[in-house]
């Protein structure tokens, strides 16, 4: 049976931020990232390689045309791409509390999709996002927080990306929080919006994305501001 995604989403899903290697844990002597300066919130935007922009310059990837959005809005915030590719939930779940060692506004959760290409557990998924969320919220004062929605490959089976697509909505539905249904609504599986490897978005798919997100975004921030 073929997904939603068609055939050419389906390489994209099957190949989905598998580059690149897990993230290493931080060690206990590793400065976090620095606070934000002028006395601007921080959003931190936890991801994978799709986060990190990997292939494009940094200026490229959606946390930082974002970050433009927001300075064109007038809005007070400074993001941060904490976006490292290869990284599974688990790896996300190990380096939340790190991130959060300076304080901040918002966190920008976008996990999942090496999990679903690896095959991993989707109770496993559910409970580091869970664990996130909860470290997000252990922090004083507690930051709002976004979820990003991502799909599994359908070479698992139906059941498998059926269960694994519905954690998102469950999670945020069970934790009043704002999501993102998909991050890759409209890119995934369009060539022109890809790179060569039918894997990384191009500087195009990046903005498709930054608008995805920001439609979610803006009025969280207004909301706060």
């Amino acid at each position: 049976m073929i997904s939603r995604y068609g055939w050419p989403g389906l390489l994209v899903a099957l190949a989905l931020a598998g580059c690149g290697t897990e993230s290493r844990t931080p060690e206990l002597g590793d400065a976090p990232p620095p606070p934000a300066t002028g006395g601007r919130g921080r959003i931190v935007f936890l991801g994978t390689s799709l986060t990190a922009g990997l292939g494009l310059d940094p200026d490229q990837a959606f946390p930082a045309l974002i970050q433009r959005k927001m300075d064109a809005e007038g809005l007070r915030f400074e993001a941060v791409n904490a976006g490292v590719s290869g990284e599974t939930s688990a790896g996300a779940r190990r380096r939340i509390d790190w991130l959060l060692r300076q304080p901040v506004a918002v966190v920008v959760i976008e996990t999942g999709a090496n999990d679903g290409l690896r095959g991993l557990e989707v109770d496993s998924l559910r409970s580091n996002i869970q664990a996130i969320i909860d470290g997000a919220r252990r922090q004083s004062p507690k930051p709002a927080i976004l979820l990003v929605g991502m799909r599994a490959p359908p070479n698992l089976g139906s059941s498998y990306s059926r269960r694994f697509e519905q954690v998102y909505p469950q999670l945020a539905k069970e934790n009043d929080l704002s999501l993102v249904p998909f991050l890759l609504e409209g890119v995934a599986g369009r060539p022109s919006l890809n790179q060569a490897d039918m894997i990384h978005p191009t500087a195009e798919g990046q903005r498709r994305m930054a608008e995805t997100v920001w439609e979610v975004l803006e009025p969280l921030l207004k909301r706060g501001s």
